[in-house]
């Protein structure tokens, strides 16, 4: 089991999404915690660095990104660190 945390910045973010893409952040978040952050199983999933991974909410206009890292140490831990347009997404 995976703890997910929320950076600061993507908590607040998250707090602006429309309905469906807070919808699907809350099930990727879900997802990560039981099964870990590699998520394939999810559209347009990729890892971008070594522990940096990304995947799309909700297509269309604007499109609706995640963007997560592992934190290395003893306890699991997966920190949010980005939720919103595929415009601004940092990477």
């Amino acid at each position: 089991m995976w703890t997910i945390q929320y950076t600061k910045k993507a908590a607040k973010q998250a707090a602006n999404l429309p309905k469906a893409a807070l919808q699907a952040l809350d099930a990727l978040a879900l997802d990560i915690e039981l099964h870990g952050p590699v998520r394939g199983n999810w559209p347009n999933y990729s890892k971008l660095n070594e522990g940096v991974h990304h995947c799309h909410l909700k297509k269309g206009r604007p499109t609706y990104v995640a963007v997560w890292e592992e934190v290395t140490g003893k306890i699991k831990i997966v920190r949010i660190t980005y939720a919103g347009t595929h415009e601004k997404a940092p990477y």
